[in-house]
Formats: structure tokens, C-alpha cells, sequence
């Protein structure tokens, strides 16, 4: 073999050997590098679940607590239930914005392509400000320059848009939409709370009175009863705690996502983001069992 018949196969061996690693490099599920760990955040942070449970319950909370109320306190037991009624539908908007948000970057870090039009259209109309719900203009106006971004980068078929342009520009709207949820899950707690001194009072303060004999049958009902909402009350409390604890994570790992854009596929990155969707994942499978 002639010198430089060598030299031309170790030329061609070595272009076949750069073009390898180059197509190695092309063919993860973001383009260009791996990002399965962002995809695998986004899609738990989508489906973590819990707060749109607490939100009917919030709406809801009239129709439990009315067979306990005294007559005196049912108008404004109606007029509060009026006023929650109103808000529900936006702060379902709130939630629905995020999981489309969370969709949309999972789609944009993986293989898969499927059209989130129609989940556009179920955004609703905006948000309206309500001093006693907390919701503010700056979440209105967060969710306004959310939702745009989502049209806009839905409607163009996801073009020219990648995953750390995505985050830089909806990351400070997310912040204050998950600060909206977290604000909104404590009112839902408080209202509990509050509907949980009402019924379990009733029978704190009825039950030491009941002790004729003829109430014997009734007051053993009224003590079942009273285990079986107290255990509710358990239940539910433990559904406030890791709804909040979900969302704190969601924004804290959004947070962290923002700051190592250009590092997304550094190991310690990658592990970071992993561990919050690995508790992300945790948190809604004890929402699921509860």
C-alpha cells in the first residue's frame, strides 16, 4: 500500500469518525443534546394534581357546611358561596395557563409533536382583580403575557422556538402564576379550616349535653358521624400540605431551570432537575393515594 493511499483512508476514517460523534450529538430527544430530564420536570409539573380537588372544594363549600348552620347565619353563609362561585372560573384559568405552559416546554424538549390548539381556546377570557380572593394586576398581567406566549408559539407549530428561549421568557410569569396558586391553596385551606370549626363545633359543644337515655341511639350516630368528618378533615389536611408542597417545588425547579439554561446538559444539572421530578412524581402519587 502506497504512503499515500494511507494517508487518504486514515483522512476518510477520520471524517467518518467526526461525523459520527456529530450525528451522535444530533440524535437525543431536544435537538442538538438530551433533554429528558427538562421534559420529565415539565410533564410532572403538568399533572402534579391536587389543586384543581381543592379549588371545587373551595367552590363547594356551602353546600356541605349548610345543614350545620344556625338560621341566623345562612344569608351570609349564601352570600359568601356567591362570592366564590364567581371567582372559580378564574382561578381554574390560573392552573390551566401553567399545565398548558408545562405541555408546551415538555413538548419542545422532546421527539413528540402533537397540536395544544384547542387547550388555547379553554384558557378562558382573562382574569378579573379580586381583593378578596388575592388575586392582583400583577397576576393578571402575568397571565396575560403568559397566555400570549403560548398562542403565539403554539399557533406557529413550535417554529423557531426552543427550550431555553421558552423559559427566559415565560419564567417571570410563571413565577408569579405559581404564587398566585400557592396564595389561592392557603385561602382554600383557611376556608376549611373555618368550615371545619363550624360543623365539628356543633357537636363539641351538643354532644357533653346529650345525656338522656332516650338520646342514646341518636348521640352514638352523632359520635359516628363526627369520627367520619374528623377523619375527612384529616384527609383533606394532608391534601392541603403536599398541594402546596408541589407547587413550591414546580417553582423552585422552574427557578433552577432559568438559572442553568446554558448548562442544561452539565451532570449535576441534569441530576438536579431529575430529583425534582422524582419528587414531583412522589408528591402526586400521595395525592393519588390519599
Amino acid at each position: 500500500m502506497t504512503s499515500f493511499s494511507l494517508a487518504l483512508r486514515l483522512a476518510v476514517a477520520s471524517s467518518l469518525l467526526g461525523i459520527n460523534l456529530l450525528l451522535g450529538g444530533c440524535t437525543s430527544t431536544g435537538g442538538p443534546v438530551s433533554l429528558t430530564e427538562v421534559r420529565e420536570f415539565a410533564d410532572a409539573s403538568a399533572k402534579l394534581g391536587g389543586y384543581t380537588e381543592l379549588s371545587r372544594r373551595y367552590r363547594d363549600t356551602y353546600e356541605r357546611e349548610q345543614p350545620y348552620l344556625p338560621a341566623g347565619a345562612d344569608k351570609l353563609a349564601r352570600e359568601n358561596d356567591a362570592k366564590r362561585r364567581a371567582v372559580y372560573e378564574d382561578f381554574m384559568s390560573v392552573q390551566k395557563a401553567l399545565v398548558l405552559y408545562m405541555q408546551t416546554l415538555s413538548l419542545l424538549a422532546g421527539d413528540a409533536r402533537y397540536d395544544l390548539s384547542a387547550s388555547i381556546d379553554d384558557l378562558g377570557n382573562g382574569l378579573k382583580a379580586n381583593t378578596e380572593s388575592g388575586l392582583q394586576q400583577r397576576h393578571i398581567s402575568a397571565y396575560t403575557g403568559l397566555t400570549r406566549l403560548l398562542t403565539r408559539v403554539i399557533a406557529s407549530g413550535y417554529q423557531n422556538r426552543s427550550v431555553e428561549t421558552m423559559v427566559r421568557d415565560g419564567d417571570a410569569d410563571v413565577q408569579v402564576l405559581l404564587e398566585a396558586m400557592i396564595s389561592l391553596t392557603r385561602l382554600y385551606y383557611k376556608t376549611n379550616e373555618n368550615e371545619k370549626k363550624t360543623i365539628l363545633g356543633i357537636f363539641d359543644v351538643e354532644l357533653p349535653l346529650a345525656k338522656g337515655r332516650d338520646e342514646r341511639m341518636l348521640v352514638t350516630l352523632a359520635k359516628v358521624h363526627y369520627m367520619n368528618k374528623a377523619s375527612e378533615y384529616k384527609l383533606i389536611d394532608r391534601r392541603y400540605d403536599l398541594a402546596l408542597q408541589g407547587l413550591t417545588k414546580v417553582a423552585l425547579g422552574h427557578q433552577k431551570l432559568r438559572e442553568n439554561l446554558h448548562k442544561l446538559t452539565q451532570a449535576d444539572v441534569k441530576l438536579m432537575l431529575s430529583n425534582y421530578g422524582k419528587d414531583l412524581r412522589m408528591i402526586r402519587e400521595g395525592l393519588a393515594g390519599d
